[in-house]
């Protein structure tokens, strides 16, 4: 990376995959205002559900997500509430039709078998599944047996993603998550034995004594194992927000030059084993869904990351999940303790979230495009004139060469999408409003 663009590298943003982003929530929003933005919803409008897991079997210290530990004791209570939870939300919504499931962790696969099949056919019970569902979990390749692939593709998930982060030793104990080449190959022949072909790799950058020797190893290690997806993340140090992440040795971290050549190198090695580049940081072979549809600029970006499967409304459930109406953002409690008590005195789990505004909705908008196709005509929104202050953030964006403005045009070049964080953040009006920390933009 040219020496000039490390201050750029180095600056922080949010990830988009909201916007307004989660700090910005507030107490605003609670259980009886979400529970009526349910009961708003047309009854033609087409739902997302997502079902967050809290827990592992052991922490991570790289982890950036809403987990806890447990033996396992607490599950049988955790289902029983979650279930719970899909009775309120469901009775306040009536019947939609669901077009996407998505179960994410935490570690959705420490459910058993048994407790996995209750919770879906709770889903089923409640609501209308689209014969073209989408429906995809998260595992660990660590815990995947074959009674769990069986009982996925028995439920009807299509799609698995696999936590694999890095395949190399030395960095696999830097970050406290230990599982060789071959536990993952395993857990992939597993799955696909059982009929579950469609899979995805969660991959990493930017880890503790991570080279780009080790990340190139990693890359061609999974490869091997064909994939349809692949998804690469720059490693966010957020100590002050995740304290597990105090373990890891911040002299260890790559900075922001080889940071930046890390993820080039992971860009070039994946086109050229055939996989296409979407918005920020996720690859797709040419025949997966999402490759079509980031062809045809149709993508669209939540907290699931890079979606090709549309919804008019986002139902979260479990504890933080969110939730994302046209009227705004609701987010449930995050403590196991506190959102089961909720549930249990008949109540919608909601701590915080946001009331969307006109303008939040025409923002939003323009940094989902930016995100997913890296760029955006201003035109329909108003053009040039409504957003100047935005194009004075982005004129020192654009003498680097890292934005492109023409006319009502705002184009991140491909070779700079990594900074494509920074063009989104001109756009957002709460950048500025508050001492948040965030990842770097690179």
């Amino acid at each position: 990376m040219d020496p000039h663009l490390i201050p750029y590298a180095e600056r922080q943003a949010p990830r988009y995959t909201s916007y307004p982003s989660a700090p910005h929530f507030d107490a605003s929003v609670d259980g009886a205002l979400y529970s009526g933005w349910l009961g708003a919803l047309n009854e033609t409008s087409t739902l997302s559900l997502y079902l967050h897991v809290p827990f592992c079997r052991q922490l991570c210290s790289y982890c950036g997500c809403n987990t806890f530990l447990t033996r396992g004791r607490d599950i049988p209570d955790f289902v029983t509430s979650m279930m719970m939870e899909i009775d309120l939300a469901a009775s306040a919504l009536g019947s939609h039709n669901v077009v996407e499931l998505h179960w994410g962790g935490g570690t959705p696969n420490i459910l058993s078998s048994a407790e996995f099949s209750l919770i879906k056919r709770h889903i089923d019970f409640w609501f209308d599944l689209a014969p073209n569902l989408a429906h995809a979990i998260e595992l660990d390749p660590r815990y995947v047996t074959p009674e769990l692939a069986e009982t996925y593709v028995a439920a009807g998930v299509n799609r698995a993603s696999l936590g694999v982060q890095d395949f190399n030793a030395h960095v696999q104990t830097a970050i406290g998550r230990v599982q060789p080449f071959e536990q993952v190959r395993d857990a992939v022949r597993t799955l696909r034995c059982a009929g579950l072909d469609n899979l995805s790799f969660d991959l990493m950058y930017g880890l503790p004594s991570q080279s780009c020797a080790d990340l190139a190893n990693s890359i061609k290690l999974a490869a091997k194992l064909k994939p349809n997806r692949i998804s690469l993340f720059g490693y966010a140090h957020v100590p002050w927000f995740k304290r597990r992440q105090r373990l890891i040795d911040a002299d260890a971290l790559p900075g922001a030059d080889e940071r930046f050549e890390q993820a080039e190198l992971a860009r070039r090695m994946l086109g050229d084993l055939g996989y296409e580049s979407i918005g920020l940081d996720h690859f797709a072979r040419p025949d997966d869904a999402l490759a079509a549809a980031a062809r045809a600029h149709d993508l669209s970006r939540n907290f699931q990351g890079y979606v090709a499967t549309h919804s008019d409304a986002i139902i979260g459930f479990g504890p933080s999940a969110i939730s994302h109406l046209p009227q705004g953002y609701a987010q449930n409690i995050a403590t196991v303790g506190a959102w089961r008590r909720a549930i249990e005195f008949g109540h919608l789990p909601i701590q915080r979230g946001h009331v969307q505004s006109a303008d939040d909705a025409r923002r939003g908008a323009i940094i989902e495009a930016i995100m997913c196709d890296l760029e955006v005509d201003l035109g329909p929104w108003g053009g040039r004139t409504v957003f100047a202050d935005a194009l004075e953030t982005l004129a020192p964006l654009a003498a680097e060469g890292l934005v492109e403005i023409d006319g009502d045009i705002i184009r991140v070049p491909a070779t700079m999408r990594q900074f494509c964080r920074l063009a989104a953040m001109a756009f957002d009006a709460y950048a500025a409003k508050a001492a948040t920390n965030h990842s770097r933009a690179i």
